[in-house]
């Protein structure tokens, strides 16, 4: 089995915000998958699915992001997951543009709370993520508001083809494997044509 896990905050208040984008990628690939994820366990919603033939258990973590790791430690030791070949983390990432998705194993967390937290309950960076970038265009003066801050209704559409982008690039991973996903997602975009 897979372990899947979006990071996020809890509340409706956070829902569309660019902290959220690995709530939103989760639930995306939940609803393809037709289940929702509201089984309450181990501090996360969680909901089984099978993706391709893969057996995957999806989960967002009800403490705050900077608590992400407790619920991701407490369900890689219950279902037994190697974070090395079987974890796969989705967050927000403020060093790329909003609409960039890039696919990662064993990197720092770069300044990134909530994988701050994952790396230090699990004692291991060890595991793949699918870092979805956030960042506006021109100048962040506060970042933490920033990620706080509901997503502008002119940029909902861009969302929406990062969160399919998101879902796009887990099935490529359990279908085809890590390197053939990063392979087709972490190339350059071209720029558009006018």
């Amino acid at each position: 089995m897979k372990l899947i896990v979006g990071l996020g905050n809890p509340g409706d208040e956070y829902e569309l915000t660019p902290h959220n984008l690995g709530f939103l990628a989760v639930d995306r690939v939940a609803n393809d998958c037709g289940v929702a994820v509201r089984n309450h366990q181990c501090h996360a919603l969680t909901a089984r699915a099978v993706v391709g033939t893969e057996h995957v258990l999806l989960a967002k973590p009800e403490t705050f992001m900077n608590l992400s790791g407790i619920a991701v430690r407490e369900l890689v030791a219950k279902y037994e997951i190697r974070p090395e070949s079987e974890l796969i983390v989705i967050h927000d990432e403020l060093d790329f543009p909003l609409g960039t998705i890039r696919i990662h194993q064993g990197r720092s967390a770069a300044g990134h709370n909530g994988v701050e937290s994952v790396i230090g309950s699990l004692g291991t960076q060890e595991f793949l993520r699918i870092r979805l970038g956030v960042a506006p265009e021109g100048k962040i003066t506060d970042g933490v508001k920033f990620v706080l801050t509901p997503f502008r209704k002119s940029q909902l559409k861009k969302v929406d083809e990062v969160l399919k982008a998101a879902a796009e690039a887990v099935n490529v991973i359990l279908k085809e494997g890590p390197a053939a996903a990063m392979n087709h997602f972490n190339r350059k975009a071209e720029p558009e044509k006018n």
